[in-house]
């Protein structure tokens, strides 16, 4: 044994001796840079998330879901997406900085310095809560933004505003958070209680807050969702006017954007995509 050992050591020596003390400040390196590569990251990516249908399915029942006294819904052959984006870095959904370098690396991610997108100190739970909290205001504000909208227009959309008085509005997504998705769903709600079928059979995709008074409002990530809605198929997306700086230039190739600022607007250019009387429709400019 004691042989082995000083016969090991010997050849320990004879390596280090043959090589030049750069070589040792170069490994020396390569070992640094892969243990920080290792450690938790300060930053945030983002990138395209699931979109989804409004006007489908998931495992609670119908993503809108109305109910009431003599009121009926109407199918649509086509989809209506709201687009989200999928975020690792946040709290309870840590990365490691060889996450953020890949990020850096690849043209469909977005890397941001944590305290830009979350508060600092922000636990788990307390993230958690307000994705919940807003993605709940989202809905009650499509709900009451929609329900305006319908009993302003009732007798243009075929409507019986006795019907609407009995309207029960409840909607479900599985996993998904924040209040961009306001607008989606309203133009879901109108498009369930309308005869008419809106979409023509497209698939149109789109973001924006929605206030009750029917205001698009702006939204984080829209190029994300963008490169989102062309993955799932969609040929048209509704953006905020507000958003528009950061549409020009970033729309995908097959991919109409439609510039809206208002419900009103929004749901007059989801008629025009859908009778194919499009062409016309304002796009976002420089």
């Amino acid at each position: 044994m004691a042989r082995f050992l000083a016969g090991y050591w010997r050849d320990v020596r004879r390596y280090v001796t043959s090589r030049s003390p750069r070589y040792f400040v170069g490994a020396l390196a390569v070992v640094l840079g892969a243990a920080i590569l290792l450690l938790p990251s300060p930053y945030v990516i983002e990138m395209p998330g699931p979109t989804q249908d409004v006007l489908g399915k998931v495992r609670e029942g119908q993503v809108i879901a109305v109910s009431g006294s003599g009121v009926e819904t109407h199918r649509d052959s086509g989809k209506l997406l709201l687009v989200t984006v999928s975020a690792s870095g946040v709290p309870g959904y840590p990365i490691i900085n060889a996450q953020a370098v890949w990020g850096w690396a690849n043209p469909h991610v977005e890397v941001m310095p944590r305290e830009a997108v979350v508060p600092v100190g922000q636990t788990a739970d307390e993230y958690q809560k307000k994705v919940d909290s807003d993605m709940t205001g989202s809905q009650d504000s499509a709900a009451k933004a929609g329900l305006a909208y319908m009993k302003a227009h009732a007798d243009e959309l075929g409507i019986s505003k006795a019907t609407l008085k009995n309207l029960k509005v409840t909607m479900h997504v599985d996993s998904i958070g924040g209040p961009s998705a306001g607008m989606m769903y309203t133009l879901g709600l109108i498009d369930k209680l309308t005869p008419a079928e809106e979409t023509g059979g497209e698939t149109i995709a789109g973001t924006g807050t929605i206030e009750a008074k029917g205001k698009v409002g702006k939204i984080g990530g829209i190029r994300l969702k963008m490169l989102g809605a062309k993955r799932d198929g969609a040929t048209w997306f509704l953006a905020p006017e507000s958003n528009c700086a950061d549409v020009v230039g970033h729309v995908p190739d097959g991919l109409r954007d439609v510039k809206v600022s208002t419900l009103d607007e929004a749901y007059q250019a989801l008629v025009a995509i859908g009778r194919g009387q499009a062409d016309n429709l304002p796009h976002c400019t420089a």
